[in-house]
């Protein structure tokens, strides 16, 4: 997920060219092409939202021919061979995807976040924070209703000013 650092993860007209963030941190890690693709081949499989997909379409698909399930109801186009479309049970979708890859991750959105949240389908949340404040809009966590123990596992920060975090989700709090 990318957020802003008051936690938002679209502006007021859904946008999201504020992502670009032109800061420079002497000190920080180099976004190249390298890093990027070395990262991006260490995930066999991204589950996305469609309003995730939409604008991963539209900003340039970075996912190459890697295997993309798009959880949507609606009936959308895929423009590469390598994309799915899934509107079933959720816990059945990722026990199969689980049976078949190594690294699943899933990729934005806030609806799709507070599902995996709430049926513990994530093992953990990566969270690159933008050097900008938003102010108001869609929310990352979205009041999740739940609490979750969470362990910091990397902090990366970029030359552009952002800072990833990676977090191992421990357990859910307050369940019976």
């Amino acid at each position: 997920m990318v957020s802003s650092l008051d936690g938002f993860i679209a502006n007021q007209d859904g946008s999201i060219e504020w992502m670009h963030s032109t800061d420079k941190y002497e000190n920080g890690v180099s976004l190249t092409e390298e890093y990027i693709a070395d990262f991006l081949q260490s995930i066999d499989c991204y589950v996305m939202g469609s309003r995730t997909y939409e604008h991963a379409v539209e900003l340039g698909w970075a996912y190459g021919d890697t295997p993309v399930i798009v959880l949507t109801s609606r009936d959308l186009k895929a423009h590469k061979e390598s994309v799915e479309f899934y509107s079933g049970d959720l816990n059945e979708l990722i026990n199969q995807l689980k049976s078949k890859y190594h690294s699943v991750w899933m990729v934005g959105g806030t609806e799709v976040t507070k599902e995996f949240l709430k049926q513990q389908l994530a093992d953990e949340i990566v969270v690159t924070i933008v050097p900008v404040l938003l102010g108001t809009q869609t929310l990352f966590s979205d009041y999740i209703g739940e609490e979750y123990k969470l362990h910091l596992k990397e902090t990366t920060a970029f030359e552009h000013g952002m800072v990833e975090l990676s977090y191992k989700i421990l357990k859910k709090l307050n369940t019976p």
